[in-house]
């Protein structure tokens, strides 16, 4: 066969959701149109599978995805219930008593790779949290406040963000957009079997009234069935119970108590004896959920700590009833297999903390666009590329997730003492926590361009949680250049408590009158 013959132009995207259509929007917005190389994208859709529709809130990269795919900043306001997301608050983690609380803020800490903060701080005497002390997005989150000001640009900021939204109508407003600007097709129909190559390859997916649909790569979104690569190629899960125990949840959507009330602009993620339960604030409702390990708990525990959460929050269930989840926390062996490439709950899942399912798959179809093989035989090279990448990410995702359950000091269920336990500890964490015993995490241990989550995190995290390490005295010289970028920060935390607008205040002018267009 000749080059042209195999050459990748049909690209098939099986699923939709906010996995599937970001992905088929993603590929559209740079490799789709009318020319000679260009993709043609089109993307099955079951008109009876619903989305899960529970992954509200994003990280900045999202900003820089939405932009490059064409959509506004306004848009996702208006059509997708969204609001401004600038971290996670940790309530109850450490120990569960009064004061347990920290940040892990979007904002890198003021000076961070010119000054040596994290041991000026613990060497100061550390009358604040860490995350205050080195930065303004803490009291700004507990003022209510928002990223940005009514003048500040489409996706600029005054400090960092991401978003909480509507996922199932972000998964709409996705393919509207896709559909009527990026030219991607959309086949609304049922995906009933596959059809290969005599080398094993994909040729098409058979659906029930549209017959085949002939591909040349097929990206599986299909969600945790992982119709392509789990089921049809066989690709199993590595499983990660072992390491992070969680595989339920439950998961409701309530009113706000009232309709003006101050709008949160963090992940409040809240510690207890049967689990965790995340806590989202959208303009209308509030999303919040309870994540819990089966093999700790029982689902009617469960929802009973939900319940009581949402009635401590002065919250009203009206006609709500928790919706139950299941999942089987892992990642695949391989993500990219002949000329099929998994991307979103298809590829894996770990659990909702820190929110980094919906990064994934920004990052998946980022690397597919920017990797485009040209022909079959580009195909073996980006895939093994692909796995590579990913099996990292993954990896350092489960350490990320883990640190903050081995640093708690709750006492109160097996729940939280297992997950202390050396067994379930990986290799990998074990190691970078020696090393943190002596010294605060660093460049040096995560040097990949593209990290998940930067050294700056795990020091939000272990300092938070109040980790005790012994870390030699600071030179005098370093300690003053790491106190003057501390007194920096009071006087930019008085600053922006002084000029921010509140959070809700401008959701509601960004709805009414837009926002200013991008530099």
């Amino acid at each position: 066969m000749n080059s042209e013959v195999n050459a990748v132009r049909r690209i098939v995207v099986l699923g939709g959701g906010s996995a599937g259509w970001l992905t088929a929007a993603t590929l559209a917005a740079e490799l789709a149109g009318e020319g000679p190389d260009a993709l043609q994208i089109t993307l099955i859709e079951s008109p009876d599978v619903p989305s899960i529709g529970v992954g509200e809130g994003t990280w900045p990269t999202m900003r820089a995805t939405l932009r490059r795919i064409g959509l506004s900043e306004a848009e996702l306001i208006r059509e997708c219930d969204a609001a401004f997301k600038q971290g996670s608050r940790f309530d109850g983690w450490l120990h569960g008593g009064e004061g347990d609380r920290y940040y892990h803020p979007f904002t890198l800490p003021h000076g961070w790779g010119d000054a040596e903060l994290a041991g000026a701080w613990l060497q100061g005497g550390r009358d604040q949290p860490f995350a205050q002390s080195v930065g303004a997005q803490p009291l700004v989150c507990d003022a209510h406040l928002a990223p940005k000001q009514t003048t500040t640009p489409d996706f600029g900021g005054v400090i960092n963000y991401g978003y909480h939204f509507d996922a199932v109508k972000l998964g709409h407003l996705l393919q509207r957009h896709a559909t009527a600007k990026l030219g991607v097709r959309h086949v609304l129909d049922h995906f009933t079997a596959v059809r290969s190559h005599e080398n094993g390859d994909i040729a098409a997916l058979t659906t029930r009234e549209h017959g085949d649909i002939e591909g040349d790569l097929f990206i599986d979104c299909s969600g945790l069935a992982s119709l392509l690569l789990g089921q049809h190629y066989g690709v199993g899960l590595r499983a990660q119970k072992d390491v992070l125990f969680n595989d339920s949840a439950l998961a409701l959507q309530v009113p706000h108590a009232d309709a003006q009330a101050p709008l949160a602009s963090a992940t409040i993620s809240t510690a207890h004896a049967e689990g965790w339960t995340w806590d989202i604030g959208l303009p209308t409702r509030r999303g919040i959920g309870l994540v819990f390990s089966s093999g700790h708990t029982d689902d009617a525990d469960a929802e009973r700590a939900l319940l009581d959460y949402v009635q401590r929050n002065g919250l009203s269930l009206g006609d709500a009833t928790p919706r139950r989840l299941r999942f089987s926390p892992g990642y695949r062996e391989q993500f990219w297999h002949r000329n099929c490439v998994a991307v979103g709950l298809s590829a894996g899942f770990i659990e909702p903390l820190e929110a980094s399912a919906l990064a994934l798959v920004e990052l998946s179809a980022a690397f597919i666009r920017d990797e485009m093989p040209a022909d079959r035989a580009g195909i073996e090279l980006v895939a093994k590329r692909f796995n590579e990448a990913f099996a990292y990410r993954w990896s350092r995702i489960i350490d990320f997730l883990k640190l903050h359950y081995v640093l708690s000091r709750r006492d109160d269920a097996d729940y939280w003492r297992d997950h202390r336990s050396a067994a379930s500890l990986p290799d990998s964490l074990r190691e970078l926590l020696q090393l943190w015993a002596h010294r605060a995490p660093s460049r040096n241990d995560f040097y990949r361009v593209e990290e998940v989550f930067p050294a700056a995190s795990y020091q939000y995290v272990l300092y938070g949680m109040r980790f005790e390490p012994a870390l030699r005295p600071l030179r005098a010289d370093r300690l003053v250049a790491a106190q003057s970028c501390m007194k920096d920060v009071t006087t930019l935390t008085r600053r922006l408590l002084g000029g921010l607008p509140r959070h809700r205040d401008l959701v509601q002018h960004i709805r009414a009158y837009g926002m200013p267009p991008a530099a």
